[in-house]
């Protein structure tokens, strides 16, 4: 039995999973929209909102991916 690496597995996931490749494509997104908030020198009130709701939605996000990677390694022990 080999066991697969983390990003194996996360691989894996997004080429078989359309939920999973949903997941981490938005994750991106996401990332993408808070380096562009973090270059800025000073944010609106409306951006420090939105700062703290990309983190909040990415850390849901990446818990999501997480449980589906624990599930994938779970379901595939004996492989």
């Amino acid at each position: 039995m080999i066991k697969l690496s983390e990003e194996q597995v996360k691989e894996i996931l997004y080429k078989e999973n359309p939920e999973f490749k949903q997941l981490k494509d938005k994750h991106a997104s996401f990332e993408a929209r808070l380096q562009e908030l973090l270059k800025k020198s000073r944010l609106s009130n409306e951006e420090e909102l939105e700062l703290h709701e990309i983190k909040k939605q990415k850390l849901i996000l990446k818990d999501k991916m997480y449980q589906m990677i624990r599930e994938y390694r779970e379901t595939h022990k004996s492989e």
